[in-house]
């Protein structure tokens, strides 16, 4: 009989190796290979689960087939159930052929998330805040931990500038990995309420931008050249206690090939501070060597507006309504205070699910 499915067998002997792979200690030695493989791993294991899933349903279904033709009483009740079980064949057939529509291989990577002020001075900062406690509560509610890189903060609490690594403690399935669901978060968010220096209780509109980068877990996969660096040292600056502009601690490295420039000075240590500059820049170069590849397709991060113009808005954020609205997937919903304290999984998946279905259609075409 023609297996309809066998396209799948090489992605069979891929898990395999991999499993054995992952069985040998010294792999583990290399924490960056060993990440590199288990994710890999997990997005081979959905489609050994719905393939095999499939393959004991058609089994199921073929097998009574045969002994509905031998006739009988047991051929008859078999004959009675044969259209549930063709039935089951072709849903985990649909599963199987949906988990087989190409995903972005970065789903199950970690992330790192920067959220800028924009138009709005001030108010845009305290915005900015907003969405980073946001984003902190959501982790917290995925189990994802949380690491702020690098933080500006404004004259009234806010951050004009915030950079947060956030990271998965395990990943079964790539959908619930940290980029998967948080690479949608790409763009221009726009607040509308009365601020907290409006005296006369106007509503103003401002924005905050966000930009999102999957994180690179072993460096070896971003060839950086060491002269390709030029790495300048200052003294920090802003709140940080009695180490602030004694010492030289403060990293700037930029990438002179691409011009991408990053700045630490959270960390009162010099080596900490190149450290998670690094840690950006390969995040920042990872995701510009994608797009690059990707320049002629219609790809997600591509759609990340660069800019903080109000006009290039994903999302609304209405205070005055208690309002959410996304922009993309026609997402509306009134509970803006729920959604602010973390409560973002519907907001999220309403765009995961035109993603999926923009894929499936792409995939059929």
């Amino acid at each position: 009989m023609t297996d309809p499915f066998a396209a799948v067998r090489p992605l069979l002997a891929e898990h395999a190796e991999i499993e054995r792979a992952l069985a040998d200690p010294a792999v583990h030695a290399d924490a960056g290979r060993a990440r590199t493989l288990g994710r890999r791993y997990a997005e081979l294991n959905r489609v050994v689960g719905a393939y095999r899933a499939w393959e004991s349903a058609r089994d199921d279904a073929d097998a009574a087939a045969e002994l509905a033709d031998l006739g009988g009483d047991d051929g008859a009740e078999l004959a009675a159930e044969l259209p549930a079980l063709r039935a089951a064949q072709e849903e985990s057939a649909e599963h199987l052929r949906r988990v087989l529509v190409p995903r972005d291989p970065d789903d199950g990577r970690d992330a790192i998330l920067e959220i800028k002020a924009g138009e709005g001075g001030e108010e845009s900062a305290l915005f900015a805040g907003d969405l980073l406690r946001m984003y902190l509560r959501y982790a917290e509610r995925r189990g994802w931990s949380t690491q702020v890189l690098e933080a500006t903060e404004s004259g009234l609490g806010g951050y004009k500038d915030v950079q947060v690594a956030i990271k998965a403690r395990s990943v079964e399935d790539p959908a619930d990995g940290v980029w998967a669901n948080l690479k949608y978060e790409g763009g221009v968010h726009r607040v509308q309420r009365v601020p907290v220096t409006e005296s006369q209780g106007r509503i103003h509109t401002s924005a905050a931008g966000v930009l999102v980068f999957p994180e690179v877990d072993d460096p070896g996969e971003v060839e950086i050249d060491p002269n390709d660096l030029r790495i300048d040292v200052f003294r920090s600056s802003g709140p940080g206690g009695q180490s602030v502009n004694t010492t030289d601690s403060a990293v700037r490295i930029t990438h002179l090939p691409t011009g991408i420039v990053v700045s630490m000075q959270n960390e009162k240590s010099q080596l900490q501070n190149r450290e998670q500059a690094m840690r950006v820049l390969r995040a920042r170069l990872l995701a510009a060597q994608q797009e690059a590849a990707a320049a002629e397709a219609a790809d997600l991060r591509r759609s990340q507006v660069r800019t903080v113009d109000r006009s290039e808005r994903i999302r609304t954020y209405n205070f005055p309504e208690n309002r959410i609205a996304d922009h993309r997937t026609g997402y509306k919903a009134y509970n803006l205070d729920q959604v602010l304290d973390g409560d973002l999984e519907p907001v999220i998946r309403s765009a995961v699910d035109a993603d999926e279905a923009a894929r499936l259609a792409a995939a059929g075409a």
